[in-house]
């Protein structure tokens, strides 16, 4: 990773011993927190136990999460089809990847796979390049507007995504689904109010910690996990390469 020494956070942040979405409105909109939140609280659970060794960062912008899996990883390699101050290569991850097979450890793709128009060539392309026994850790959106217009391709299912993974001949580590109806409701409302003068930004962060909140109670986890099965916010999943 270029300019490691340089990094600082950008659209997550640790607060209080918990990865979390940024409260910097230049790095992440307001309407945006809930969704950030609940997408840190998965990486921050499971990199300990899923990242290791050389670790390829795709579609990284300006690497988000690299304070979440910096201490568990050897290597860093960032990947971005633009430039940017930490990026070691440019890469369009609709065409071949420029590594050798068998060259990482794990992959990361975080809010990366609906913005590519090829996805099942880039979905061989993780495999080949993953040493046995690697591991791609990755997050998607479900119900969640347009963005990075106009490349913006895809919303994926958990039966999709269970597809690629068999397609690729990988083995299904984890799948969760990232938030159910109720932080589907809150997320859209935030997004919507974020928009009025005067009380918008705050009635968008006051439904958030709301619904953060709920989710956090057994009763808002029981919500989450059936209403999920029909109306995820996004998904959450770590498939491993066969050693």
């Amino acid at each position: 990773m270029k300019n490691r020494d340089h990094w600082k956070p950008t659209k997550f942040d640790w607060k209080s011993g918990r990865l979390k979405g940024a409260r910097d409105p230049v790095e992440l909109g307001v309407g945006s927190r809930l969704v950030a939140d609940l997408v840190a609280a998965q990486y921050q659970s499971h990199l300990k136990t899923n990242a290791r060794g050389r670790l390829l960062d795709l579609g990284c912008g300006k690497v988000p999460l690299y304070s979440a899996y910096a201490p568990y990883v050897s290597e860093i390699v960032c990947v971005d089809w633009a430039p940017g101050e930490h990026i070691d290569l440019q890469c369009d991850l609709s065409q071949p990847l420029p590594f050798d097979s068998n060259r990482f450890d794990t992959i990361i793709l975080s809010d990366v796979l609906e913005h590519i128009p090829e996805p099942q060539l880039l979905w061989s392309e993780m495999t080949r390049v993953l040493a046995p026994a690697g591991k791609i850790i990755m997050n998607v959106p479900f119900y969640y507007l347009v963005h990075e217009h106009p490349h913006d391709y895809y919303r994926y299912t958990n039966f999709a995504l269970e597809r690629f993974v068999k397609m690729n001949e990988m083995t299904l580590v984890k799948m969760s689904a990232i938030g159910g109806i109720v932080e589907i409701i809150a997320d859209l409302f935030a997004k919507i109010v974020t928009r009025l003068p005067l009380i918008g930004r705050a009635l968008a962060m006051l439904i958030q910690t709301l619904a953060w909140h709920f989710h956090k109670t057994r009763l808002g986890a029981k919500v989450a996990a059936i209403s999920s099965q029909h109306f995820p916010l996004g998904y959450f999943v770590i498939a491993a390469r066969k050693p």
